[in-house]
């Protein structure tokens, strides 16, 4: 199954500081592929750790990336010899996609068999597009936690996405977001579920 999700531009919510070049590339679209069938009602739970088979696959020589076959990855794809960031080089990719001025559309596109799956892979997604210190974690996140949550919305009837469900992602993300802020020593108030829906209709 291949999707091309829309993945509009997004407002900060950030404070100052936290990025020092948010949107640095405007997001537009992001390719989805998943075997099939495929249902975002699987039993893969969202918790603050990646879940299996979520990969980005390389559409050209990224040789500035970490990188390992994308196959041992994202089983029931078909793939071959192809590349992918390696699970451990999100925090690279913001980097250096940023610094070697390329265009995440342009260079990658997403391998996920669940909705938890997808969840992090749209997370990531709003990193690669937004560059920062990342000395305010929490922070950093909880913009990228969002950006997630909206655009999975703005798809919910590509993906066939219940309410509830999105609701249900929605809980725990907000559980996983405060428990950041938690470790910072902070508290901040989670973003309501209108309001997010509401950035990407």
């Amino acid at each position: 199954m291949r999707t091309i999700l829309e993945t509009p531009v997004l407002r900060c919510i950030a404070p100052d500081g936290v990025f020092d070049a948010f949107g640095w590339c405007a997001s537009t679209t992001l390719e989805w592929r998943a075997p099939e069938p495929w249902s975002p009602d699987g039993d893969v739970e969202l918790t603050a750790e990646n879940p299996p088979h979520m990969i980005f696959v390389m559409k050209k020589d990224l040789p500035f990336l970490p990188r390992e076959l994308a196959r041992l990855h994202a089983p029931g794809l078909g793939l071959e010899d192809e590349w992918a960031l390696a699970p451990y080089g999100i925090d690279d990719a913001t980097d250096e996609l940023y610094a070697h001025d390329a265009s995440p559309c342009d260079s990658l596109w997403l391998a996920a068999d669940s909705l938890a799956g997808l969840f992090w892979g749209l997370h990531d997604w709003a990193h690669f597009h937004s560059h920062g210190p990342f000395t305010q974690r929490a922070w950093t996140e909880l913009q990228c936690d969002a950006s997630a949550l909206a655009w999975l919305w703005r798809n919910r009837e590509t993906i066939g996405l219940s309410a509830s469900r999105w609701l249900t992602l929605y809980d725990a993300a907000v559980r996983i977001g405060q428990a950041r802020f938690a470790e910072e020593g902070m508290a901040v108030d989670a973003i309501s579920p209108g309001a997010i829906q509401g950035w990407s209709p």
